[in-house]
Order: structure tokens, then C-alpha cells, then sequence
């Protein structure tokens, strides 16, 4: 055999192996998802070199979404939560390290109470809008000087308060409360000229109101559920309404108080 047959021979020999390992190669690279390059990697059929192999991709790990801020109201829920659990631990086993525990943090809540209401007062000394005590003082000195001057304009609206209503004044002659009461009665309407009709439940007379009418009905026509007595009812002429002032024993302040309140304040203006 000569030398170029060998040589021939050997070329064909190693042929199969060459093809097998290319073959091999990109097969690895499909099955390793990477696509080689179609003219040097595949027409050209280089072999497996750096150019052949393209890098995967970083796999992205989606960022784990952050738990929302707990709000005001569920910090203050927790702290309640931790305070009452801190307690019954130190009252159930009130060893000294339990009890403890308890006290720092009541203590702790009580400085953030202390540092809130000290704001609270600071606050109301700069901001004259929102402090309450300017319109009904609770200072001595203050709420004196309020009741004089509410007391005036109670007795000054009053006393023309008899052009427009008048009193309904239900009671019995077997009821002690209304034997005390009607006196009491009897010299607000004098003192503010204030026109009252005294009305019987049993037909009883009234010393003080000699003038008296006896119940067929009155008291149910006005709307008034029951048979309390005393009972005191305002009446305004103009617009034939009934207004009840209240029941039971009254002092005369707070039968002109309630007489004021009920036809010259507002709802909520006075508190």
C-alpha cells in the first residue's frame, strides 16, 4: 500500500468521528436552548467554539412585594393588644421579670399620653379658633362673667317671650311633687309676666292657679304620652305648636334655662 493510501485511509477513518462529534455538539445546543450561528456554527460546521455557544439569559426573580405600613388606628389596636396581654401575664404569674414588663410599657404609653395632651393645650393657646373654652369658659373667673351675661339675655328675652307663648301646667291634687312645684312656677310666670294654664289630671283644685281646667283630652291632643305629673308645656300662639319643657320638680333657673334654650338657641350652639 502506498503512502497516499494510507494517508486516504486514515482521513476516511476519522470522518464519521468528526461528523458524530459536530452532530453531537449541536444537538448539546438545542437541547440546551441556544440557537448557534446558521453560517459559521452550521453551513460552515465549525465545531463547538466560544462563538458558537451564546450565554442564557439571568433569570429575573420577581421582587417580593413589601406588606403595607400598618395604619395609625392598627399601631394603636397593637399597642392595646401588647398592653392588656402585658397585664394579664403579670397578674396570672406575677413574677418580678412579668411585672416589670407591664409597668415599662404602661409607662411608656402614659409619656406618649403626657407628650399629647401637653400639644393638645399649646395648641389651643396658639390657635384661637378651635379652643372651646373661649365660647363657654371653664375658668372660674370666666364662666362666672359667662352666666352673668347669659342670665341677662335669658331675662331679656323672657320677658317678651309672653307676647308670643304661654305655659301649660299639668298636674294632680294627689301628687306631692306638684304641691312644691307649683309655687316654684307660679313666680316665674309673675316675675316674667308669663301667661299659665293650669290643667287637672283628677280634677283636683291648684291653690296657686285658681283658674284651672280639668283634663278631657288636652293631653293627648299636644302629643304627650303618659301621665306624669308635673308636667310643664310651652305654647307658641304663632305656629300652635306644643313644647315640652320637662317633668318633675324644676327650679326656676332651670325653668327659664330650658324656656330660653327651646326657643332662642340653636341645637348644639350652646355646648
Amino acid at each position: 500500500m502506498s503512502k497516499f493510501t494510507r494517508i486516504c485511509a486514515v482521513v476516511l477513518a476519522l470522518m464519521p468521528m468528526t461528523v458524530n462529534a459536530q452532530e453531537a455538539g449541536a444537538s448539546r445546543d438545542t437541547i440546551d436552548g441556544q440557537s448557534p450561528d446558521d453560517f459559521y456554527c452550521g453551513e460552515r460546521r465549525l465545531g463547538q467554539w466560544f462563538y458558537c455557544s451564546k450565554p442564557k439569559p439571568r433569570e429575573t426573580r420577581p421582587a417580593s412585594p413589601q406588606a403595607p405600613e400598618p395604619s395609625a388606628a392598627e399601631r394603636m389596636a397593637a399597642i392595646a393588644k401588647e398592653l392588656d396581654e402585658l397585664k394579664a401575664r403579670a397578674i396570672l404569674d406575677p413574677s418580678e421579670e412579668n411585672v416589670i414588663a407591664y409597668v415599662r410599657f404602661q409607662r411608656e404609653q402614659l409619656d406618649r399620653a403626657s407628650t399629647f395632651a401637653d400639644t393638645w393645650q399649646r395648641a389651643l393657646w396658639q390657635h384661637p379658633d378651635i379652643d372651646y373654652t373661649l365660647q363657654r369658659p371653664v375658668s372660674t373667673v370666666g364662666k362666672r362673667a359667662w352666666l352673668d351675661n347669659r342670665k341677662a339675655d335669658r331675662d331679656a328675652v323672657l320677658t317678651s317671650l309672653s307676647q308670643r307663648y304661654g305655659l301649660f301646667y299639668f298636674y294632680a291634687q294627689s301628687c306631692g311633687a306638684c304641691e312644691l312645684f307649683a309655687p316654684i312656677l307660679r313666680s316665674v310666670a309673675d316675675s316674667h309676666r308669663m301667661a299659665v294654664m293650669a290643667i287637672s289630671m283628677d280634677g283636683g283644685p291648684n291653690k296657686e292657679f285658681p283658674n284651672y281646667v280639668v283634663d278631657t283630652g288636652q293631653r293627648a291632643r299636644m302629643g304627650l304620652t303618659g301621665n306624669e305629673t308635673p308636667a310643664l308645656v310651652l305654647f307658641d300662639t304663632q305656629t300652635k305648636r306644643t313644647i315640652p319643657v320637662g317633668y318633675g320638680i324644676l327650679s326656676a333657673d332651670e325653668i327659664m334655662d330650658r324656656i330660653f334654650m327651646l326657643t332662642n338657641t340653636k341645637v348644639g350652639s350652646d355646648y
